[in-house]
């Protein structure tokens, strides 16, 4: 598996470069990571990649992210990731959005819904019911997250919570850390920020993919964004996979994101 591509981003307003990933041929096709990112090129942006140009700008205070502590409130994230999007030459791409970046993703979609042309979300965070709340992944001990996050704890150990070749142990820690308090500046304390309001605003062909072991945001949720949703949507079922499918399944994942594609 090669390395992709890799350049910087300045964007307005803020003062730390933004990383983003380039592989493969083919029409442009976006990823925003789910929770702690991508630290490191995975088997399912490779799996991608063979048949999509696949672009991944890192988000806030994620690996290779800027700095989140300067959006104050909603509409920074949701303008900064459009500045993103547009900076990285996605606007009028397909878009995937995992977890966060799910959220981003969504939101991106309600405020501009001209600047995409299909949307998949996989388990995407902004949606909370009392009855079946999401998981408070916030109050989760270190021990807990591998099995929380994943129904295969070893691979997401090797592909998220290792540290890439080269970087210092205590630093990796640090960015884990950075990069939960940037998911918890954004969803903090239930994930609800009024994503629900705007769902009728995405008039996007959504496909809408969960893990069947997903312990962390039920698998129902997708039934509740199916019918928020204006565009035609579609849900799917990955057997085995928790929440970061991208790690438990991702060949599984990226045939069912490109089987939707066309």
């Amino acid at each position: 598996m090669t390395a992709p591509e890799e350049r910087s981003l300045q964007l307005a307003g803020s003062q730390a470069p933004v990383r983003v990933w380039e592989k493969g041929e083919g029409e442009r096709l976006g990823v925003l990571g789910g929770l702690l990112g991508f630290p490191r090129w995975s088997p399912f942006l490779e799996a991608f990649a063979r048949r999509r140009r696949v672009v991944v700008p890192s988000l806030p205070g994620f690996p290779g992210g800027g700095d989140f502590r300067v959006l104050d409130d909603l509409a920074d994230w949701v303008i900064h990731t459009l500045d993103l999007l547009e900076a990285a030459d996605l606007l009028g791409a397909d878009w995937v959005g995992f977890g966060p970046g799910g959220t981003l993703a969504a939101e991106a979609a309600a405020f501009s819904p001209g600047s995409l042309r299909r949307l998949v979300l996989v388990a995407p965070l902004g949606l909370f019911d009392e009855a079946e709340p999401v998981r408070d992944f916030w109050a989760l001990r270190a021990s807990e997250v591998p099995a929380a996050f994943s129904a295969r704890p070893e691979l997401l150990f090797r592909e998220l919570l290792a540290p890439p070749e080269g970087t210092d142990e205590v630093e990796w820690k640090l960015a884990q850390v950075r990069a939960m308090e940037a998911a918890a500046r954004l969803l903090w304390p239930t994930g609800d920020r009024g994503l629900a309001r705007r769902l009728r605003r995405i008039r996007a062909e959504t496909l809408l993919l969960w893990g069947s072991e997903d312990a962390l945001v039920p698998a129902s949720y997708a039934k509740r964004f199916a019918e928020g949703i204006s565009g035609a949507t579609r849900i799917v079922s990955l057997s085995g996979a928790g929440h970061r499918a991208d790690v438990d399944a991702p060949e599984a994942l990226a045939e069912a994101i490109l089987d939707f594609l066309g």
